[in-house]
């Protein structure tokens, strides 16, 4: 298809300067840069286009034909890849993103409202999941996921600050259990805890003491891939959750 093409633009050039010397002006080519080109084109095609003679350049009529075409449709590609230069000035389109579970709850925040209200032309599509996907192949544009989860090919730009995550209670459960001293006494209760996937393991809880950073792994009464329902089963009282410190409609320990 390029060959078929390959031409066009300067058979028009020459139809409507009415030479090759004018033609390759416009075009930023010699007049006979302008000649060889247009004789190709009658080659490939097998038919003449242009009757040249030492002081004009008319078309045949066959000429007219391609040029009676071929002009409108020049026409019609510049004001198209004039509006597509115009695009690049302001986003727009549809920006597709893969959510985790666990940055949900920020993204409902005034982040997303902030964006959509600075980029008016853009759509987001959001699809919250906590399967591992290659985003890439998936056909997202990017994806929004807690740092330590992320590949380590992958570009990552930060999209917030450090997010605290606190051990939470009902006060239902603490009516029936004592509560722990120390991060390691929550061996010893009933905790409900996360994992991204069925196959991956739960996920050992962090803590910072004398600014060390240390792990427990705690006993799952309930394992979910969910950080949300995770807080609900909570409130329910079914035992300790960890989950962003923001959220206040629990006891915290």
């Amino acid at each position: 298809m390029g060959d078929e093409l390959d031409g066009i633009e300067v058979f028009v050039a020459v139809a409507e300067t009415k030479g090759f010397r004018a033609a390759g002006a416009r075009l930023g080519v010699s007049g006979s840069a302008i000649s060889q080109a247009l004789r190709r084109l009658e080659e490939r095609i097998g038919v003449a286009l242009v009757r040249r003679t030492t002081r004009s350049v008319h078309l045949t009529e066959a000429g007219e034909r391609l040029f009676s075409t071929a002009r409108p449709v020049l026409d019609e590609l510049r004001t198209v890849v004039a509006a597509l230069g115009e695009l690049g000035d302001e986003p727009r389109g549809t920006l597709r993103l893969h959510v985790s579970g666990a940055a949900e709850s920020f993204l409902s925040g005034p982040l997303l409202a902030g964006f959509l209200k600075e980029y008016e032309h853009v759509q987001l599509d959001l699809f919250v999941s906590d399967e591992p996907v290659d985003i890439v192949a998936a056909g997202y544009d990017a994806g929004i996921r807690l740092g330590e989860v992320i590949d380590r090919d992958m570009i990552a730009v930060p999209v917030s600050g450090d997010i605290r995550l606190v051990v939470m209670g009902a006060p239902s459960y603490f009516a029936r259990h004592r509560k722990p001293k120390h991060p390691r006494d929550l061996v010893e209760h009933e905790c409900i805890n996360w994992h991204p996937t069925s196959e991956a393991p739960p996920y050992r809880w962090e803590f910072t003491e004398n600014r060390r950073d240390f792990s427990v792994d705690v006993r799952a009464r309930v394992l979910t891939n969910d950080p949300v329902l995770n807080i609900r089963l909570a409130r329910a009282g079914v035992g300790l959750a960890l989950a962003d410190e923001r959220a206040r409609d629990y006891e915290l320990w």
